[in-house]
């Protein structure tokens, strides 16, 4: 079909950072922001100022600390966040989601949840009903995001293997002929 032209090839992570980098109000995060995206969502998730509480506290005190710092935080940056996200909403097409780390608290929010379709035998059913059965799950729907946090725990490094395996593919592509 003439004059057809294709989608624009989807930004890296480091060109969303780059553009988040230019486009979020200065000292907004502590440092540079984490910037991790998929075809549906990019999440923003950047080091918030330590909560000021007394050397001797407990860390039951600390981790109530930093959760209302990032509830404030939260409330607090509402109305910029919402300005930079929809300029990226959009210019990239995708939802925009945030979160927020103190130490070693952190919260998401505005997050996505998005539906998969699968289809599964009655051996992978009988999988995600047993967990429904002993409580770890509510449904199917959870008990497969569960499954799917599980491989991502334990099968970290080579989930990331093969992010990068995927990434040198489509670099090579890249590289290659335009096809007409």
């Amino acid at each position: 079909m003439k004059g057809h032209s294709s989608s624009p090839a989807p930004l890296t992570d480091e060109e969303l950072s780059g553009w988040f980098a230019g486009r979020l109000p200065d000292k907004l995060f502590t440092g540079p922001p984490t910037i991790t995206a998929d075809r549906d969502e990019i999440l923003v998730v950047g080091n918030i100022d330590e909560p000021e509480i007394g050397a001797d506290a407990t860390e039951a005190t600390r981790a109530a600390a930093r959760s209302a710092r990032i509830a404030r935080f939260r409330g607090e940056t509402r109305d910029a966040r919402i300005r930079v996200a929809r300029d990226a909403e959009r210019l990239f097409g995708r939802k925009v989601s945030w979160g927020a780390r103190v130490g070693d608290v952190e919260e998401l929010f505005t997050t996505l949840g998005v539906p998969v379709m699968t289809r599964l035998r009655l051996e992978d059913r009988h999988v995600l009903d047993t967990l429904i059965d002993a409580g770890v799950a509510r449904s199917r729907s959870e008990a497969l995001a569960w499954c799917v946090r599980l491989v991502a725990q334990h099968q970290s490094d080579w989930i990331s293997s093969l992010r990068q395996a995927l990434t040198n593919v489509e670099k090579v592509r890249g590289e290659g002929p335009e096809v007409a």
